[in-house]
């Protein structure tokens, strides 16, 4: 990926999944919101994919979608999957930005159930911009605490466009916030996530293992590039 100009907040598709687990090694895709917003014109989709596998009762009371309604109206996981990363990629080679509210997450999730998915384009997560550029800020930073923070209305919390939209919404607050954002090229937009990501993430393996806890589950790669 080339070092392009910067993050144009008229031009992007913000991505969001809900799933069987919350953890990407095992979670199989239950929705997948893909809202694409260039310019003026704005375009949601939203899948409901048959996992193949019963949806915990956890998950589900999370995003509100159970096993059975998911079979009974949900695609086959394979082809939401497939459609999910076609659209993403399409949207990289227009030139738009991907959002994505904790992309570590979701873009582990496509990395494991294709195998293959890698990160080709760039990538701006609302989530790891926040905790780098307001580090000291006390508080919980889930998309709807940060929702309020940034005063964006989020219609439906963990219901998948709802929460595309809202990280859209964030992110394009905190270009104006902090335009110096939009002024990084997208190599340089990268990189800055990148290791802001991996500090913050060394740091919480570093609290965990001064509490005596298992730090096994820290991840701190964001996100995969090719």
């Amino acid at each position: 990926m080339t070092n392009s100009p910067g993050f144009d907040a008229s031009r992007m598709l913000s991505f969001d999944l809900e799933t069987t687990s919350k953890f990407p090694a095992e979670a199989r895709i239950v929705t997948s919101a893909l809202v694409r917003i260039d310019g003026r014109e704005v375009n949601a989709v939203e899948h409901l994919a048959d996992p193949g596998v019963e949806i915990p009762e956890e998950a589900s009371r999370i995003h509100g979608i159970t096993t059975d309604k998911a079979r009974a109206e949900g695609r086959p996981h394979d082809e939401v999957l497939a459609d999910t990363v076609t659209a993403i990629r399409q949207a990289w080679e227009d030139g738009l930005t991907l959002i994505v509210f904790n992309a570590s997450y979701d873009l582990s999730v496509l990395r494991k159930l294709t195998g293959d998915f890698t990160v080709t384009g760039p990538v701006f997560d609302p989530f790891v911009v926040d905790k780098i550029k307001d580090r000291y800020r006390k508080g919980r930073r889930t998309l709807t605490d940060m929702s309020q923070h940034y005063n964006i209305k989020l219609e439906n919390a963990h219901e998948a466009t709802s929460d595309a939209l809202a990280a859209a919404r964030i992110a394009w607050k905190q270009v104006k916030m902090w335009p110096e954002l939009a002024e990084m090229g997208h190599g340089e937009l990268m990189e800055m996530q990148a290791v802001g990501y991996y500090e913050r993430q060394e740091d919480f393996r570093r609290y965990l293992a001064g509490q005596g806890k298992d730090t096994s589950d820290v991840n701190t790669a964001w996100p995969m590039q090719s």
